[in-house]
């Protein structure tokens, strides 16, 4: 835009005002300054050919509302040591930001999707869904660039759970915002910034190896009467169709998850180990883990050449075999965690126990599975055998989608007919 060439000259028609400043023209309209003498005149021109020069034209039609509202902007930015153009950076760069940015829950579904594309295993995603349906209750509509560190940390101190269960909250949390700080969704992880639950150092609950064999046999029916006997009351009938997952968990340490996927034909009894596939394995790589005497001495009765190891039913079916074995709780993980403590204390092999547990080191072994036993227990442990005759005396059901009795040379009990 071509600057003006502003001039003072006299005006004949006002005694009041007899100098007026010509050759000024603000958006296409002639704009006239009308003084009373000339000194202010040449004072006023001075100060508007500064100001043209150092902020353009576009300084003379500034509104005087916006001129008070910069005013006073500016002083209310004055103790914190910023301007109007600081406020300004920060606000665009604010809105740049949520304008690509998305709601907590369209970044959840985006997420989960990618997820079930990458292969997680369905139990990983259903953890997700139940977990982040719980966040979305409170963060669902809001932009995900607007969410900061301290509500995220406040939240999730709120929540009525254990310091651990807190942290499978943050995990997954940090997990979903990492991959929105990768698609530009947000500028930063605002979960990496919240705290940590502390956690005391517990030691993992186990069973004992009287309670672990309570169980094993409670799942037993009760032994039939003699000819003449009599009985007052219903015979237990037991739920034996659990004793290979219970044995398993016991006895190798597979993860509940791998138990639910695992099928007859990954148990190899004449080779003595049970294949975890990296299909069904947590870490998705495959292991074998070693079946020592008295697991494969349970397994026997039960072996199958196919079919899921888990039994319908399943869960109802332990609460009711726990309840008559007479047993006060249900340790947490105590299957696993049993197997881990039991086998450091007596093959005293970190390594191979790691291994066998699908760690890739011993340190998650020695932080979170093992509680310190004594030998003897360890010993009485791995011990813990069925009855004799324990083939003979259960019925042996065909597993679901499952074929016939393994053959002899695999391990299985020849007097079993399936």
């Amino acid at each position: 835009m071509k600057t003006p060439t502003l001039r003072i000259e006299p005006y004949r028609h006002s005694v009041t005002s007899p100098f007026v400043v010509e050759g000024l023209r603000i958006n296409g309209k002639r704009v006239r300054k009308f003084f009373k003498t000339k000194k202010d005149a040449a004072t006023w021109l001075e100060q508007t050919k500064t100001k043209i020069a150092n902020e353009g034209l576009s300084a003379l039609t500034l509104r005087d509302d916006l001129r008070i509202m910069a005013v006073q902007c500016a002083e209310q930015l004055k103790p914190y040591g910023k301007t109007l153009t600081h406020a300004t950076a920060f606000y665009i760069d604010y809105l740049k930001r949520t304008e690509r940015s998305c709601t907590f829950a369209e970044l959840v579904a985006s997420f989960i999707a990618a997820k079930t594309k990458d292969g997680v295993s369905d139990r990983y995603l259903s953890d997700l869904r139940t977990r982040f349906g719980r966040v979305t209750q409170d963060f669902g509509p809001r932009k995900v660039a607007t969410i900061e560190a301290r509500e995220i940390d406040d939240w999730l101190r709120d929540l009525p759970l254990s310091p651990q269960s807190r942290n499978n909250f943050r995990t997954v949390l940090h997990a979903l915002f990492a991959y929105a700080e990768d698609r530009g969704y947000t500028s930063l992880n605002a979960v990496a910034k919240t705290a940590k639950a502390k956690l005391v150092d517990k030691a993992p609950e186990i069973f004992t190896p009287q309670e672990a064999q309570a169980l094993l046999e409670a799942a037993l029916p009760d032994p039939a009467p003699d000819k003449n006997g009599t009985t007052e009351k219903e015979p237990w009938l037991g739920h034996p169709d659990i004793i290979p997952a219970l044995a398993i968990g016991l006895f190798a340490g597979l993860r509940q998850a791998e138990i639910d996927r695992l099928d007859w034909n990954e148990v190899d009894l004449g080779r003595s180990f049970i294949e975890v596939t990296a299909e069904k394995a947590k870490t998705k790589k495959r292991r074998l883990v070693k079946m020592e005497p008295n697991l494969a001495a349970w397994l026997t009765p039960f072996v199958h050449k196919s079919g899921s190891v888990m039994p319908p039913n399943y869960r109802n079916k332990v609460e009711a075999v726990w309840r008559h074995a007479g047993l006060e709780a249900w340790p947490d993980n105590g299957l696993r965690h049993s197997y881990a403590s039991y086998h450091l204390a007596h093959f005293k092999d970190a390594s191979r126990l790691a291994l066998e547990l699908g760690h890739g080191t011993t340190q998650m072994l020695f932080a979170h599975y093992r509680e310190l036993v004594r030998p003897e227990d360890a010993a009485r442990y791995w011990q813990i055998m069925p009855v004799s005759d324990l083939a003979n005396t259960i019925p042996i059901p065909v597993p679901a989608n499952g074929t016939g009795r393994a053959s002899k040379k695999a391990g299985a009990n020849s007097s079993i007919i399936s």
